[in-house]
């Protein structure tokens, strides 16, 4: 008997019970629904890491100074890092394309009668927005002069812009900070949310001598934290590798001794949140895997039934020439068919609950947007598994209705 043909009948003979049909595919359908949004929803929130991590820089590495220690428990941070240093790494370390010292501190900042406090007020250096990959929409950035003569200037994000200017052309504009008169020469390109919802654009940037001298009046050279970024992505762990070597030589650290300070790369990041979503999502797909076990059983139940309900019918058929394989084809294709049925329809409301559960955590957080993503992988898990449950849990009444025997089957009411 061909395969079309067994197709067929198989097909006849699930039309004939559609509800039952459908009640049985249900556990296979809410497995596979709960499988293709979970993985969906998990390949979401790496692309949306993925692309917050792009969105620190290109490449960037972070060194931070390290942390003193007392009794075994790690205190405040060293005053370990200088300016010096990060010229040094961006001279003398082969895979680094940029650095830049980074100080930070808080403090309003003054425009005629608007005040405003912004999320970020920086101190850094003239390869800042190499690092961070980050344009200018307007005016200009500082210079080395202006870093060396600790120069009253800055450059400010769009959200200063909209806070204290309005329609205002800030290009130009004298600005106070903590009674200190700047010049705004510059308006970064907007950048939005991060991924914990912080207003990257909520930023003022000065030179960090300027910072250091006449904000914060200190005449240390020390800086909270150096930014760099490695020229390829390739080349990352041997960027890091050099800064550590550098930074141990200019700071007199022997091998075998701590280091004091600590080197951080965006791979090192992605690779954890990785980790962290990516079992996380193998744990809730195992959860809702246990549906589809549900189902397979719910599928072989209803086989065992319909082989009982067609016991005359098998043996009709063996009667007339039907082969035991050919019975036990008709049974496991109705079985695999079943489950792709519930394969096909659990894929479709797996995604459009991936969507929706996309759009909705869009809607409740704010600035932060999870790219909406339908799994390819998800949909060949989805048939694959499906089809496999059709199989293993179809095989057994199959192969029970195949060796029934004909004479015992036609006397059967």
């Amino acid at each position: 008997m061909s395969f079309f043909l067994t197709l067929r009948i198989a097909l006849r003979a699930l039309a004939k019970n559609k509800l039952r049909a459908g009640l049985t595919v249900l556990g296979v359908v809410i497995g596979i629904a709960a499988v293709t949004a979970m993985v969906s929803l998990g390949q979401s929130a790496s692309q949306l890491v993925q692309n917050e991590l792009q969105g620190i820089g290109t490449n960037v590495m972070v060194i931070f100074p390290g942390r003193q220690r007392r009794g075994g428990v790690r205190q405040g941070l060293l005053p370990t890092l200088t300016a010096a240093d990060s010229d040094a790494i961006a001279i003398q370390c082969p895979s680094v394309l940029a650095s830049s010292p980074v100080v930070g501190m808080q403090g309003h900042v003054v425009f005629g009668n608007s005040n405003y406090n912004p999320r970020d007020t920086l101190g850094v250096g003239t390869d800042y927005l190499i690092v961070r990959n980050w344009a200018l929409r307007r005016g200009g950035f500082f210079s080395e002069r202006e870093v060396s003569s600790a120069a009253p200037v800055c450059v400010i994000g769009q959200t200063l812009v909209a806070k204290l200017f309005q329609t205002t052309d800030p290009i130009g504009a004298m600005i106070r900070i903590r009674d200190v008169p700047f010049r705004v020469i510059g308006v970064l390109e907007p950048k939005g949310a991060n991924m914990v919802g912080e207003d990257q654009d909520d930023i003022l940037l000065m030179p960090y001598s300027t910072m250091r001298k006449r904000v914060q009046g200190s005449e240390f050279d020390n800086v909270n934290a150096i930014i760099c970024s490695a020229r390829s992505m390739e080349v990352m762990m041997d960027a890091k590798n050099e800064i550590t070597e550098l930074l141990a030589e200019r700071h007199r650290i022997h091998p075998g001794e701590p280091l004091d300070f600590e080197v951080g790369t965006t791979i090192e990041m992605s690779n954890m949140l990785g980790v962290i979503l990516g079992t996380l999502t193998m744990m809730i797909s195992s959860i809702a895997g246990i549906s589809l076990i549900v189902g397979g059983v719910g599928i072989m139940n209803i086989m065992l039934v319909s082989v009982t309900e067609r016991t005359r019918e098998i043996g009709i058929r063996m009667a007339v020439g039907a082969r035991g394989r050919d019975i036990l084809l008709q049974f496991l294709v109705e079985a695999v068919m079943l489950s792709c049925f519930g394969g096909v329809i659990g894929f479709a409301l797996g995604c459009a609950a991936s969507v929706g559960l996309t759009m909705l955590i869009n809607a409740l957080t704010s600035g932060t947007k999870w790219p909406i993503v339908i799994s390819i992988n998800a949909a060949i898990l989805a048939f694959a598994f499906a089809a496999a449950v059709g199989v293993f849990f179809g095989f057994y009444p199959a192969r029970r209705a195949s060796r029934l025997d004909p004479i015992e089957a036609l006397r059967y009411e």
